[in-house]
């Protein structure tokens, strides 16, 4: 789940625009305060197009998978990609090869959770601070020419997990976003781990868009305090289920193309005769 508090256009990549196109008429959020305390940011919306790919990941261990992460962050040309249960001990960097380059803050003593951002080789260059607040939350500054972006990547507890584990992670991500300037950006990356549902009100719908699903429950309230306290927006919300459908139906069809031009397409009676079959199951051969 990513949140901004920058307005998205939904596309290919992420583009932050000063506000959304279908808002330009209504005014700006009152300040809120949500239920952990923190006070509306006031935050000043981009007055320039930026484009940037962003992703975010959970990994469940990146012990022996970071040439796979970044071979996946090249096929699908992502600058950033936040990542989470690293599982890694340490606060360090680590480059991954291909010029990706991992910078992580550290597991706890069970070896469990650890969140990292993962940047490509022209952003890696342009750090010009690292924030590792806990093993759930850290943040990586850029500069960009004269855009200052802070990323933050994050992991919420899951809905079973204790109160007080709950209560501090969102006191970490509050003081981690108490910490940057007014003027500066920030894209959040994370696995959050709550049920943001469906429905609106005139302010929610500026949070999370109308393409809602499911019911709402006590994480995904958090969320959206969190969102109206900061002025942010939930991206994979803003998009509807057809446009969401068309992402998948288009993934389906690449994948069934490149499957027939390596495999071939048989009739199920037989393999076809300019295909390689040595290396096929007795299964497959007898289908």
């Amino acid at each position: 789940m990513s949140i901004s508090n920058q307005s998205i256009k939904a596309s290919e990549h992420l583009n932050a625009r000063a506000s959304p196109a279908c808002d330009a008429q209504i005014s700006r959020l009152p300040s809120v305060r949500n239920e952990q305390g923190l006070p509306s940011q006031g935050r000043a919306r981009l007055k320039k197009l930026v484009k940037m790919r962003m992703g975010t990941l959970n990994v469940g261990s990146m012990t022996g998978r970071g040439r796979e992460v970044a071979d996946l962050m090249a096929r699908r040309k992502i600058q950033i990609l936040c990542v989470q249960e690293t599982r890694w001990k340490g606060n360090r960097a680590k480059e991954l090869g291909d010029g990706y380059k991992l910078l992580y803050s550290g597991a706890d003593n069970r070896g469990r959770n650890g969140v990292g951002i993962i940047l490509d080789n022209d952003l890696k260059n342009k750090v010009t601070n690292v924030s590792r607040r806990s093993d759930r939350v850290m943040s990586v500054k850029l500069q960009l020419d004269d855009l200052e972006l802070n990323i933050v990547s994050t992991y919420a507890p899951q809905s079973g997990c204790e109160d007080e584990e709950k209560d501090s992670f969102w006191r970490d991500v509050e003081l981690e976003v108490s910490t940057i300037p007014n003027e500066e950006r920030i894209l959040f990356g994370g696995d959050l781990n709550g049920h943001i549902g469906k429905g609106n009100t005139e302010i929610t719908e500026r949070i999370r868009g109308i393409w809602g699903v499911g019911e709402e429950n006590e994480e995904g309230k958090r969320i959206i305090d969190f969102a109206l306290a900061t002025d942010m927006a939930v991206l994979m919300k803003m998009l509807s289920s057809e446009e969401e459908d068309n992402i998948w139906a288009n993934s389906c069809k690449i994948i069934t193309e490149v499957g027939e031009s390596v495999l071939g397409k048989t009739s199920g009676k037989s393999p076809p005769k300019d295909k390689e079959t040595w290396w096929w199951s007795k299964e497959v051969k007898d289908a």
